[in-house]
């Protein structure tokens, strides 16, 4: 037997019976050696984020989140806000964490003694981490690890029409929207703590046959490198996807068009042509609004279902813009006015809605040029 061989055995042998060592001796305390090793962290390191957790553990943010979630259940940690960023979750063990944890100390460190019995533990010791070092070359990182992932909503029945779908909310974004509630997506804290994209999956695999279709949106998903990989691999599990963009990049939108890779596009209009650069809130040097209408001319011509929205916020949008909005996109096959709501996590705040009957009189105003014009959000 060649010692390749060997060693893969070697490996399984020892993982199967560490395994039962502490599936047995941890029994009493209804945990197991995964939560064990972000107890005896948590425990070293009080007040650790969850982000910190996961790269000192070197799991997936989806696998520390259910390790987690097991030990609050257990009572063993608890969870609070850090003094001055109530966005920042801190972790810390309870008393009944600290009745056990010297009992912890002598179960881990009994199983060491009896794995390094008659080893140079030094030596070995240096062994296993260069092991360890080297096991990360052996899986190379997919495209879609640069992701960077801000948020999750498990299900929606909005998002996508006629489907029943999850929404991915990618961080960073080309835009400045002073009335964009996402303002954590676009000027991003410096504690924010992404979703591992294999977190993502393993919550798809679980939702295949009750959700049919993801949704991505941002910040802006065309700027993220991983994306393309990202939507592959959704489409492999069997899910339709849905992008939301800004429309400035229309030559990567098209790219993944062509490649069959969108089902639906939902492109934001932001305002009239001239009037772009303020509502986005960016200088008017720079900002190239031919790319804006590239992207309107490619969705127009029918190659991917589609629709346009333009969210309504009164100090940004006169009657007279949306309908210069509405000549911009003449024959498109949906188009949705959306209602402002100040949901207080604006980029900037003063702004305000129009009421009901103001939005169903603009949305007369625009149906003289697109008939499909309807009310989206309307309170």
């Amino acid at each position: 037997m060649s010692n390749q061989n060997n060693f893969l055995i070697d490996i399984s042998v020892l993982y199967r019976y560490t395994q039962k060592y502490f599936d047995r001796h941890l029994a009493q305390y209804g945990i197991g050696s995964g939560q064990m090793i972000f107890l005896l962290l948590i425990n070293e390191h009080e007040g650790i984020t969850m982000q910190q957790l996961t790269v000192m553990a070197d799991f997936d943010k989806g696998t520390t989140t259910k390790n987690l979630q097991r030990l609050v259940e257990q009572d063993y940690i608890v969870i609070g806000p850090d003094e001055n960023d109530k966005r920042v979750r801190r972790l810390y063990t309870t008393r009944k964490t600290r009745d056990i944890i010297n009992n912890l100390y002598e179960i881990r460190n009994e199983c060491c003694n009896r794995l390094m019995k008659g080893l140079n533990n030094e030596e070995v010791e240096e062994q296993i981490h260069r092991l360890t070092a080297n096991s990360h070359d052996i899986v190379p990182d997919e495209e879609y690890s640069q992701m960077r992932i801000g948020g999750l909503q498990k299900l929606t029945l909005l998002d996508y029409p006629n489907h029943v779908s999850c929404t991915v909310f990618t961080a960073g974004c080309n835009m400045k929207c002073p009335f964009c509630h996402n303002r954590d997506l676009v000027f991003i804290p410096e504690n924010f703590e992404f979703y591992n994209p294999e977190s993502i999956f393993e919550y798809l695999r679980k939702r295949q046959g009750t959700l049919d279709a993801v949704a991505i949106t941002g910040g802006e998903p065309l700027l993220q490198p991983g994306l393309r990989d990202f939507i592959m691999e959704v489409r492999k599990l069997g899910f339709k996807v849905k992008l939301d963009t800004n429309g400035y990049y229309p030559d990567k939108l098209k790219k993944l068009v062509d490649e069959g890779l969108i089902d639906y596009v939902a492109m934001d209009v932001k305002a009239p042509l001239p009037k772009y650069p303020v509502t986005v809130g960016l200088p008017e040097s720079g900002f190239h609004t031919e790319q804006i209408q590239k992207s309107i001319k490619y969705l127009l011509s029918g190659t991917v279902d589609y629709e346009f929205r333009t969210t309504v916020v009164r100090e940004f949008h006169t009657k007279e813009d949306l309908v210069a909005i509405a000549k911009m996109i003449k024959g498109c096959k949906h188009y949705y006015l959306q209602q402002f709501v100040d949901s207080g996590r604006c980029i900037e705040q003063g702004f305000s809605a129009y009421n009901r009957e103001e939005m169903y009189e603009l949305k007369e105003e625009v149906a003289k040029y697109i008939p499909e014009v309807e009310l989206r959000g309307i309170s």
